[in-house]
């Protein structure tokens, strides 16, 4: 696929998408089919800014093309054109691109129907959505227009949902579990084979049988790894708070699944409320994500004063007890509220952690006058990932 032929294709096809170029007509059907494939969703960029789409690239006739009417979801449905550079319906496209392209492409262009060009039949349609790329993309699609599905849908959209929360708990459950191991015990060896664990020594001393003189290579059959004493401690409380305001979905993904690893833990006995200007109260639901995620509401207005007067509610033992508020700290509610309660509490001897909302690139997101009067009062604020959160968490309950 790299010959020059090949790679002269490729920007054939990228550029079919403009209306002022054509593939040309000695192009393959296959690379006729993807120009049309990338046409029927990139010439939306055009339609926006009333560009008449090439209709060269089409295997239809620009008058036989249905107008945007009959497409309410797309943002541009008033203006004509309609679908423009292609006659292709949304399941033909979803099935031309799962055939046409590699796995990394098919991934990029949902991604871009769904948050470029608000697709949202994506995942409002069974048959779509049983053929779509599990993803954090189509996952927060879902969250955004599950008001909107049918009770058939919905049940597809909970296994897509379930695939992408499996993925999630299988990339986290290791570091957020691993600050809790305890302390290395180099007198026991251990079966859990983490690289914190390796033993080195221990590991050569073991191997030493296969090592081959000719190549001065060591073969290792039998790794060896360190155990890890288990500290006694007492019970820990942990309240974690997320905003359900529409900004903040990547944060309430990432606390569903990390609060549903810390319900696991014997050490800390875990509660989990989502807030916007009411509560709700999910930690029956707390040890399982995805009906914690299908309970979210996104949007509306954010009360976080009301939101910590009813975590105050929740505690025993306010030395033993940790308050995680997951916001962007634009409180809708008078700030007062929020900082008489933040007091309280801090006095009271709970530790507070307010963590930052952040945005798809991974940068801090918030507002900073409140976030640093908060500081002010002794609230400890930052921005972490859910393995430095375990970690933040597991020094806290060892001091």
């Amino acid at each position: 696929m790299n010959d020059p032929l090949t790679q002269a294709m490729r920007w054939k096809v990228i550029l079919s998408a403009h209306p002022d170029f054509n593939i040309g007509e000695d192009a393959s059907e296959t690379w006729q089919r993807r120009a049309e494939a990338l046409s029927f969703l990139y010439d939306r960029e055009y339609q926006s800014r009333n560009v008449r789409p090439n209709s060269s690239n089409s295997r239809i006739n620009q008058k036989d093309r249905p107008s945007n009417s009959q497409n309410p979801s797309d943002p541009n449905h008033s203006r004509e054109g309609g679908l423009a550079g292609s006659a292709l319906t949304i399941p033909e496209w979803i099935n031309e691109i799962h055939e046409l392209f590699p796995k990394k492409t098919i991934e990029r262009l949902e991604k871009d129907a769904l948050e470029r060009y608000r697709l949202e039949e994506m995942i409002t349609d069974p048959d779509l959505l049983s053929r779509a790329e599990p993803s954090l993309t189509l996952l927060k699609a879902v969250l955004r227009t599950k008001h909107l599905m049918n009770q058939a849908v919905l049940a597809m959209a909970r296994q897509l949902v379930q695939k992408v929360i499996d993925q999630l708990l299988e990339k986290l459950a290791r570091e957020v579990q691993s600050p809790f191991l305890g302390t290395l015990d180099r007198q026991h060896r251990s079966c859990l084979k983490i690289a914190k664990n390796f033993d080195p020594k221990a590991t050569i001393h073991h191997n030493l049988s296969t090592y081959d003189p000719e190549t001065k290579r060591l073969y290792i059959k039998s790794p060896h790894f360190y155990s890890r004493i288990r500290r006694n401690l007492d019970r820990w409380q942990l309240i974690i708070l997320v905003d359900e305001s529409g900004s903040m979905i990547d944060s309430i993904i990432h606390a569903a699944v990390t609060a549903s690893i810390f319900c696991q833990l014997q050490q800390i006995r875990t509660h989990l409320c989502i807030f916007d200007t009411s509560i709700v109260d999910l930690t029956e639901q707390c040890r399982d994500p995805v009906e914690t995620l299908m309970q979210v509401q996104l949007g509306g207005g954010t009360n976080i004063g009301q939101a910590l007067n009813y975590a105050e509610t929740l505690i025993d033992h306010p030395r033993n007890t940790i308050v995680v508020l997951i916001t962007d700290f634009y409180e809708g509610a008078p700030r007062e509220t929020l900082f008489s309660t933040t007091r309280r509490l801090i006095e009271s001897g709970v530790t507070m952690l307010g963590l930052a909302a952040l945005d798809s690139d991974a940068n801090p997101n918030y507002d900073r006058t409140t976030a640093q009067a908060l500081v002010n009062l002794g609230m400890h604020v930052g921005a972490m990932t859910p393995g430095e959160l375990a970690e933040w968490i597991a020094r806290t309950v060892r001091k």
